[in-house]
Order: C-alpha cells, then sequence, then structure tokens
C-alpha cells in the first residue's frame, strides 16, 4: 500500500544523504571515480554526487566517520548480487555479503572514509 506525502508537513522523499569524510579529495575520487557517479549541483557549485534523485553530500568538518549505522544509508540496486561484483572488481571492500532478507538481497560496502554504506534490491519471484 502507498501511502500519500504527509499533506502536513510536505515531505515527500530523500534529497540529501550527507557523509562525514577526512580526506575530501580521496572521496570525491571513490565516488566519482570508482563509483562513477555524476557530480551534483546547487546552481554552479558542485555540492556532491548524484545516485538518482538523491544528491550524497561530502562533509569534512563532521565527526568522524564510522561503520556503525548513524545513520544507515541503504541504497536501491536493481540487483544487488551483481552490484555486490562490480563493486568488488572496483576494489571497494565489501563490508557484508549480500544476504537474503525478508524479500530483499541485502550487502553493504565501505567507502574510501570509512562510512558503511548498505545496497538492497529484492529479491526475484521463482
Amino acid at each position: 500500500m502507498s501511502l500519500p506525502p504527509n499533506p502536513g508537513l510536505g515531505l515527500t522523499h530523500v534529497k540529501v544523504i550527507a557523509l562525514a569524510v577526512t580526506d575530501l579529495a580521496r572521496a570525491n575520487r571513490f565516488y566519482g571515480e570508482r563509483l562513477g557517479l555524476d557530480a551534483a549541483f546547487e546552481g554552479a557549485e558542485a555540492v556532491g554526487w548524484m545516485l538518482g534523485g538523491i544528491t550524497l553530500m561530502l562533509k569534512p568538518d563532521w565527526e568522524q566517520p564510522t561503520r556503525a549505522p548513524n545513520p544507515r544509508v541503504t541504497l536501491a540496486a536493481a540487483d544487488a548480487l551483481a552490484t555486490q561484483a562490480a563493486l568488488r572488481a572496483r576494489g571497494v571492500e565489501i563490508a557484508d555479503e549480500v544476504a537474503v532478507y525478508g524479500d530483499f538481497h541485502v550487502g553493504s560496502f565501505i567507502d574510501s572514509e570509512g562510512n558503511k554504506l548498505w545496497f538492497c534490491s529484492p529479491v526475484a519471484a521463482a
């Protein structure tokens, strides 16, 4: 069942996810070159990386990155097993092997700054 957006607050979807980084240049190389994401802009200013309609902002002045879910960010994937293989081929550390949780394949990887990001896809119907 799909619920309509909350009319009182006007909240509809995630727009920005901000991640702590310790080395901004290294993090930008990871997201731009290794993962191949497109740059996100606010006007003429580059503000992060695009993932669908969500902007991943990199924040070098925040607390230290963590593998703990703080917050836990889960990215949708067309095929989590294929995503895991592609991440490995790019030299990305897999933190949690893809496993089935209910109706989803779920796994996680570590970015260049030590942040753990999760990814998932629906389990294909038999």
